[in-house]
């Protein structure tokens, strides 16, 4: 049975108007766990479709495989591992990770414990005589910039020009050639191919010459899947960079904007400090950074939830209502660190479960338990505070706060 949903409803959540606060309109949309658009795309927004759906062989996240692709889903150059099937995508992910963890880096992320602490207490010194902090701009941001700079090599001088790139980037994510002017396409396209080309020129510099970062260790990787092609290894790091930092950016400020709103939760958090572990746990599930996935494909004919989707027809995974589906959660709009058997959709699932995951969950344990433990009485200055565009990848673009 196909159900065909109002676009209205679709409409409001993607409206910058409920950025603040999109859970009620997601609970609207989970009466119709399948819904038939006006364009012929399926939005699936409860939690057991979704996780069936993303386990699903039939599900393809090859842009090639859409029947009408829209021009933002249309990718430029060599595809990155996320944007590909089996069995390039197993390949692809294969040798990246074999420089970012198990089972032949095991010890990458868990040993940079020490780095993050240190960076992390910088730049909460540099809190010191500021009336109002903002935990975007001197927090939350430079933090995982400088982890992912210095993971992949990027100088992190450079990167003021890559922040202008990564943002046309990500606000071009949501493209509607119905309402949105075609110079927001146009500045990602471009921003895509500036980058690109910015990542090329530093992988020309590190074949044949020993290095400890990500693109040397790549570029002269010969491994027993071979090695990438320099066109893969740009496009792998073109993901590592946005996802290495963008995500997190939206995980650490969504958190503490979190605590600030359960002072009971911060408090004891400061007087627990293992509790982190959980807790951001709890939050992938209840403020996850990110809450859609644009598009997927049908390879063939797919039967969800007694709704068949035909082969080619893009397919939009709203993850966050999948994590607040009271049918899945007890209670899901509350925040609850103690809450159990938590498998949450925060990082996704299936073969594209999120690569960087054990990366962003130790830089946000790391970057909550500083904050609780060295703010003193931190307040909010504005409550909901201002949000980014991006209804994909969502967050305050500024979280001030002031101490005592």
């Amino acid at each position: 049975m196909t159900t065909t949903q109002t676009p209205d409803m679709l409409r409001r959540i993607l409206d910058y108007s409920a950025r603040a606060d999109p859970y009620p309109l997601y609970a609207e949309l989970r009466e119709t766990p399948v819904a038939l658009q006006e364009d012929g795309s399926y939005v699936i927004s409860t939690y057991r479709e979704l996780a069936g759906i993303l386990h699903d062989p039939h599900l393809s996240s090859d842009v090639r495989n859409l029947t009408h692709p829209m021009p933002a889903m249309q990718e430029r150059g060599t595809p990155s591992f996320i944007n590909l099937d089996p069995p390039e995508h197993d390949r692809l992910r294969r040798l990246a990770m074999r420089h970012f963890g198990p089972p032949h880096t095991p010890g990458l992320v868990t040993g940079m414990e020490p780095d993050l602490t240190t960076i992390v207490n910088g730049l909460i010194d540099d809190f010191a005589g500021k009336e109002q902090i903002d935990i975007v701009d001197d927090f939350a941001y430079p933090f995982p910039v400088t982890v992912i700079c210095h993971l992949l090599g990027v100088p992190r001088e450079d990167e003021p020009r890559f922040h202008v790139w990564v943002n046309a980037i990500v606000d071009s994510l949501d493209y509607d050639p119905k309402t949105d002017p075609k110079e927001k396409l146009d500045n990602g396209v471009q921003a895509r191919q500036d980058l690109n080309q910015y990542l090329g020129g530093l992988l020309e510099q590190r074949h044949g010459r020993p290095g400890d970062d990500l693109l040397t260790r790549l570029a002269n990787d010969d491994g027993p899947d071979g090695r990438m092609t320099d066109d893969e290894i740009v496009s792998t790091a073109h993901l590592l960079l946005i996802a290495g930092h963008e995500t997190t950016v939206n995980l650490v400020t969504n958190g503490m904007l979190t605590l600030l709103r359960h002072p009971q939760i911060l408090q004891r958090l400061r007087d627990e400090p293992d509790l982190v572990v959980p807790l951001v746990e709890e939050l992938l599930r209840y403020e996850p950074p990110v809450h859609i996935i644009p598009w997927r494909a049908a390879y063939s004919d797919i039967t969800v939830a007694d709704t068949v989707i035909p082969k080619g027809s893009q397919i939009m995974l709203m993850l966050a209502s999948g994590s607040r589906d009271p049918d899945r959660f007890h209670d899901p709009d509350r925040f609850d660190p103690d809450r159990q058997d938590n498998q949450h959709l925060g990082f996704g699932s299936g073969i594209h479960l999120c690569f960087g995951g054990p990366l962003a969950r130790l830089e946000t344990q790391t970057a909550l338990n500083a904050l609780v433990r060295r703010l003193d009485q931190p307040r909010l200055v504005s409550d909901p505070p201002p949000y980014r565009p991006s209804p994909i990848l969502r967050g305050p673009i500024h979280l001030h706060i002031e101490q005592s």
